[in-house]
């Protein structure tokens, strides 16, 4: 998809971060833009931006997580837009700690967020963009925690793996029966976002805190995560990559050079069949 005047763009965690380096990227470009966030006043803050800049934005207020809210997000984006043109299915939040001690809220928080999150964007808007018949683009927010997988980190490396493989799908069958669509997966390193700051938006109702698991080191990883995520790429970086992508149907997106070889390695030790080990992620 080489032209974006005029079209419309989905974005999902679109108050902050990547979705909403991705919808000004989105709005700079003359795409008409809808804004989904759980953060209502973020939301508010983000649309505003944008309209202040010139844009045509539709802001509603989602949790990934819940169906019925995606389900409601797309019939009010094809009530003031009348269709979908790109969807970036981008929401998600973080947990860390040893894997036997990660809760059940933690997981159902996590899965309904990332992977659900992309499922629900999936089974909501592409039936309607294959229908279309019109040239269309499918972006879903993996992460290089989604290609290589390092300790106290396996719930986000599960749901970030499955984004990739369902993208892999997704393709596929793109190609198979939808040959006017296209669809890429986002596979990001460190990135100036507030993804360190999940917390703010977990649902009361699924709020087993983090001092229910022994994090080895917590604080001093938590201090050097917090620096590497304001070291790192910006989201309007990011967005770029992102566009290029689309507009070249290229798959694979994978913004920081540095992480290419471990990604390697990975794949080629499991060739091998070597044993699993993972570069310096910190």
């Amino acid at each position: 998809m080489k032209n974006f005047e005029g079209k419309v763009a989905v974005v999902t965690g679109g108050a902050s971060g990547i979705g909403f380096g991705l919808a000004e990227r989105a709005a700079r470009s003359g795409m008409r833009v809808v804004l989904a966030d759980i953060e209502k006043t973020a939301l508010d803050e983000a649309a505003g931006k944008l309209r202040d800049a010139g844009a045509e934005v539709l802001a509603v207020v989602t949790d990934v997580a819940k169906w019925e809210q995606v389900a409601a997000l797309r019939d009010q984006t094809l009530a003031k837009f009348g269709g979908v043109h790109l969807l970036c299915n981008n929401a998600g939040v973080s947990v860390g700690g040893l894997t036997w001690e990660i809760t059940q809220d933690d997981w159902t928080w996590i899965l309904g967020v990332n992977l659900w999150g992309v499922i629900h964007g999936i089974r909501a808007f592409v039936p309607g963009m294959v229908a279309a018949g019109e040239e269309g683009h499918v972006v879903n927010t993996a992460s290089m925690a989604g290609l290589i997988s390092g300790p106290m980190m396996s719930a986000y490396n599960a749901t970030k793996h499955a984004v990739v493989g369902i993208s892999e799908s997704l393709h596929h069958e793109f190609g198979l029966v939808a040959p006017h669509l296209h669809c890429s997966v986002l596979c990001p390193g460190w990135v100036d976002t507030r993804i360190a700051d999940s917390e703010r938006n977990r649902p009361a109702e699924l709020s087993d805190a983090l001092d229910a698991r022994s994090m080895p080191n917590f604080a001093n990883a938590d201090s050097v995560l917090r620096q590497l995520l304001r070291a790192g790429m910006s989201p309007a970086g990011v967005a770029q990559h992102v566009f290029e992508a689309v507009a070249d149907e290229r798959f694979w997106i994978l913004t920081h050079e540095s992480f290419k070889p471990m990604v390697t390695a990975r794949f080629e030790g499991a060739v091998r069949g070597a044993n699993p080990v993972v570069g310096s992620l910190f």
